[in-house]
């Protein structure tokens, strides 16, 4: 017999090719409610004929958390514990039993889990991180008009568990458009120009669509906070800061920030790969060894949203290879060499670059890409 009552809940548009994957991974639930926010496809019969409870709704202007509280709120008051999830998103089977079994009655709120956003071209995981829209029915809200997030207004104490078995993974569609993101990122940032956290996405958002300068600037606002104090986070504002100088072609910028970023979180990959990448722009071979080798010391990613693949797949390997054979470093670029090849077996400037590297101390030196 369960030990809670347990309801998924979800907004969607335009999105009955996932419709039957959803919700057969949703299906350990007690009960399943979808808002839709304006489909003109077929998803609304396909969840209803799938048995979900569905709702339609139409919204003047568009808010991420005005539609997931108007999805919230069609979920009965009797349902212990709420999943969030999109249509693009999967869990992995058991993942009900793992719920309830870590799940304290009375006690927790709110309940962390693995999320894996996006996954590298073989299918392994690529960028995974904790994860919380899994909590109790009651005493919850969503805030932001996008990259929006649960706010607790409980009277016991928030708590929250941790269980890293439960796996939600996500399959997007890559035809949707993020364009609405930069406008409601802007109204977030006038509604609450003190929260750090959307003023660093806000950063990130001008540096997607190439508009360096305000990436720059609004970017260097997030690090003046005062509030701005979770390292990692600072970390890829500095990162982010130190793109956009790269691709204004101001390389010693570029250098300067990206030496922040380091000293700001020398516990992380990421910005030693990237002033690899930098040290490869300038042929500055023994800069791209030194940061490669640096990265490699770091073994475990980290389990926040800011990690880059890049880091964690062939590409450090690639850099090591190609630095070490500029270098003269034979054993050692051959060795690299071949681990990319392996990790990249399709990838043929790399296939290229093996059979350069192999013939290295037979033949005077040809140009490693």
């Amino acid at each position: 017999m369960s030990k809670y009552k347990i309801a998924v809940y979800a907004i969607c548009k335009n999105e009955e090719q996932f419709v039957d994957r959803w919700v057969d991974s949703m299906s350990e639930a007690d009960e399943i409610y979808v808002t839709d926010t304006g489909s003109s496809d077929n998803t609304v019969e396909k969840l209803k004929s799938r048995g979900v409870n569905v709702n339609v709704i139409n919204l003047g202007f568009w808010r991420f958390d005005v539609a997931r509280n108007i999805s919230l709120s069609f979920v009965p008051f009797d349902v212990d514990i709420c999943v969030c999830t999109d249509l693009d998103e999967i869990l992995e089977p058991g993942w009900r039993n793992l719920l309830e079994n870590v799940w304290e009655k009375d006690k927790t709120t709110h309940i962390n889990y693995m999320y894996t956003w996006s996954f590298n071209p073989d299918g392994s995981p690529g960028v995974t991180f904790w994860y919380e829209k899994i909590h109790q029915r009651k005493n919850f809200r969503w805030v932001h008009p996008v990259h929006e997030v649960l706010e607790y207004y409980g009277d016991i104490p928030k708590f929250s568990v941790y269980e890293g078995r439960i796996h939600l993974n996500h399959y997007p569609d890559a035809s949707k458009s993020r364009g609405q993101y930069l406008e409601l990122l802007e109204l977030s940032v006038m509604e609450k120009p003190d929260d750090d956290r959307n003023t660093h996405y806000l950063g990130r958002e001008y540096m997607y669509y190439g508009m360096w300068d305000k990436c720059i600037e609004t970017l260097k606002k997030h690090l003046e906070m005062p509030q701005a104090f979770w390292k990692d986070e600072r970390c890829a504002s500095m990162r982010y800061i130190a793109r956009a100088y790269k691709e204004k072609n101001d390389l010693t910028e570029a250098e300067s920030w990206l030496y922040r970023a380091i000293a700001e979180a020398p516990y992380l990959r990421e910005p030693y790969v990237e002033m690899a990448q930098l040290g490869y722009i300038q042929k500055n071979w023994l800069k791209v060894y030194y940061m490669v080798t640096e990265a490699l010391k770091i073994k475990e990613k980290p389990k926040t949203y800011i990690n880059e693949g890049f880091c964690w797949d062939y590409t450090i390997y690639d850099l090591g290879a190609i630095s070490c054979y500029e270098l003269g470093f034979k054993e050692k670029s051959l060795w690299f060499a071949k681990i990319v090849a392996e990790m990249a077996p399709d990838n043929e400037r790399i296939q290229n670059n093996l059979k350069i590297i192999e013939n290295y101390s037979l033949c005077n030196k040809s140009d490693a890409v």
